[in-house]
């Protein structure tokens, strides 16, 4: 957790060095600015055990560099650019740039809190997030919560509304999908967004969220759970024994 608040700390850094920027010009209160986390604490453990042909302790001299132009195409990287080993492992202590440590499910419950499961589950822990919208020429509101849910999906959507743009119907001559979210400005002002539902597929874990109600399921074979969410934000009170209708009818529209 050090590394993480390192990592905070840094990313205040950089975020503050932005908006002096936008500040000099006088563009900060003409800028909507937006930020969000990434998609909750992952519980795997890479790097926690060393593989074979890995090592746990820094060498006395490094490898050979990499050229400028090799792109590095491994999931856990074998050296960094300058040549020395990556290192994992219970002796390397996570951080310094040749490192590659997780933390574990034990630190992304304490991340998660009080959300279920984690990253590439379906569930509050692997898919909720917060966002940080700031715009004060455009957003009156102020230090508010709301509470309606958007989707990183809008992001496009609420891009090509506020810069009073057309989304194209092809490139290049190509049909596109067309957009298929809403714009976030409506959530930013107050209004309602008037959605139909959300729908994920993860790794075969799903879930639709429809108004007051998240149907959930780990994997392919996983029973359908049932939450209100209006009621219960940490998914703890399973509900589909109970509201067999909603199960039915909420299943039928995200397999349709």
């Amino acid at each position: 957790m050090e590394v993480c608040a390192a990592i905070v700390s840094r990313m205040d850094q950089a975020i503050g060095r932005i908006v002096t920027e936008l500040e000099q010009p006088e563009q900060l209160d003409n800028t909507l600015v937006l930020f969000l986390q990434d998609n909750r604490g992952c519980a795997e453990t890479l790097g926690r055990r060393v593989r074979k042909g890995r090592v746990s302790i820094k060498p006395s001299e490094p490898t050979a560099p990499m050229s400028p132009s090799k792109l590095q195409l491994d999931m856990i990287p074998t050296k960094i650019r300058d040549g020395w080993p990556v290192r994992m492992g219970h002796e390397a202590m996570p951080g310094p740039v040749d490192t590659y440590v997780a933390y574990g499910r034990g630190w992304a419950n304490v991340s998660n809190t009080p959300f279920r499961e984690y990253k590439h589950w379906v569930h509050g822990g692997g898919i909720s997030t917060p966002l940080i919208a700031h715009w004060p020429s455009r957003i009156t509101r102020k230090g508010e919560l709301e509470h309606q849910p958007g989707h990183l999906i809008d992001l496009m959507a609420t891009c090509v509304d506020v810069a009073v743009a057309d989304y194209p119907v092809k490139i290049d001559g190509i049909p596109i999908h067309p957009l298929e979210v809403l714009s976030l400005m409506q959530a930013f002002q107050g209004r309602l967004m008037n959605r139909d539902a959300l729908y994920w597929e993860h790794e075969s874990n799903r879930a639709i969220r429809h108004g007051p109600w998240k149907l959930v399921a780990r994997g392919l074979k996983g029973p359908w759970e049932l939450y209100r969410i209006d009621d219960d934000r940490s998914e703890l009170h399973d509900l589909a024994d109970q509201q067999p209708e909603v199960v039915a009818q909420r299943s039928r529209e995200w397999s349709e």
